[in-house]
């Protein structure tokens, strides 16, 4: 089976044609032709951050160019339905993709199948070198995004409970914005990062002291707005960002990376002791964090030798169409018939895979 897919879901702008089979043990997926992507970062960065009605313009320009660039070198291979994203994400950029997808279905007669976003992240993130095989389930997935934060849980395949979320920002969001207060530029999680990273090789053990919101409460859920006023306060209290030194300004983005990551440590083994987890997978666009995926593989090789954790490769942590193609195809091989009946409606902030109501 063949699905061509659109993800539009914030500033990304993607298409993919992946081919998918299902086998004995799971399924294989092989990409066709390009996985085309365009990002709008740039556009976006003197804004600080996404701004809506942009994206959404950007998309509807770029589509065109983009389906045409993931279609390249696939000539002679038959689309059986076009998949596009749903939500969550932006409305605004939701319907710039689902109102072209829904164009294209109709010009080549092709059933349409609406896809949720974050289930994208989840299954893409189970497979490793285009085979999702064997997965032992209870499947315990970390979701961390700009616009999500939240432990799911997959106790049969494409049945899912959300566990444990953010209480207010998501974790990418709170990278963002403590960039911004650091006056690093957008998108600030990779900026950030750097800085952590340097000031950690250098033998910097954070001579600053940030708080782990939640870390002690006996649930799963996290907060990060605290941690985010903790930097600001602290930047208040020493005359604003231009009086710190760039050692001191690294010691700051350490201590933040670091408290993120004691965070998702402690919810993390909370959550495989509650759940009985046989699978661990971390998904979304701060999955690309190279400190957070060293520090969650180490913590389950110490304390969970018998949880297999699977790592999403880096070109697909971030919004892409792959990830919504695989989705799509791994629900249709199973048998499940998401093909839309009526016009698809957009929906902006819900993992559920039901339709919004």
């Amino acid at each position: 089976m063949k699905i061509l897919a659109i993800e539009t879901s914030c500033d990304e702008t993607g298409a993919a044609l992946v081919e998918g089979q299902k086998t004995e043990t799971g399924f294989i997926f092989k990409q066709l032709g390009n996985a085309a992507l365009n990002s709008q970062a740039k556009l976006h960065a003197e804004y600080g951050g996404v701004y809506p009605n942009l994206a959404r313009r950007e998309h509807e320009k770029n589509l065109p160019i983009i389906l045409e660039q993931a279609l390249q070198q696939t000539e002679g291979s038959e689309i059986d339905a076009i998949a596009v994203t749903q939500g969550p994400g932006l409305e605004p950029a939701l319907w710039a993709g689902i109102m072209f997808a829904e164009a294209l279905a109709k010009e080549k007669n092709l059933p349409l199948i609406p896809t949720n976003h974050m289930e994208g992240h989840l299954v893409s993130s189970l497979v490793q070198d285009g085979k999702m095989e064997n997965v032992q389930l209870p499947v315990l997935g970390l979701l961390i995004s700009g616009g999500h934060t939240e432990y799911v849980l997959m106790k049969n395949w494409f049945e899912y409970e959300v566990i444990g979320e953010t209480q207010d920002d998501a974790v990418g969001e709170a990278f963002d914005k403590v960039a911004r207060m650091l006056g690093l530029p957008y998108p600030g999680g990779p900026e950030i990062s750097k800085l952590a990273e340097h000031a950690r090789s250098g033998g910097e053990n954070s001579s600053v002291k940030l708080p782990r919101p939640m870390i002690h409460d006996k649930n799963l859920n996290v907060s990060f707005s605290g941690l985010k006023t903790a930097v600001l306060y602290m930047l208040r209290d020493a005359g604003g960002i231009h009086t710190l030194s760039a050692g001191q300004v690294a010691a700051i983005a350490l201590e933040f990376e670091n408290a993120v990551g004691d965070i998702f440590i402690s919810k993390t083994r909370r959550a495989l002791e509650e759940t009985d987890a046989k699978t661990f997978v971390i998904g979304g666009g701060v999955a690309a964090n190279k400190y957070l995926r060293a520090r969650l593989v180490k913590f389950l090789e110490d304390e969970f030798p018998n949880v297999e954790m699977r790592l999403p490769e880096l070109s697909i942590t971030g919004d892409n169409a792959v990830m919504i193609a695989e989705a799509a195809l791994a629900r249709a091989l199973s048998g499940i018939d998401d093909v839309a009946k009526e016009p698809v409606r957009a929906y902006s902030n819900r993992f559920s895979i039901l339709p919004p109501k």
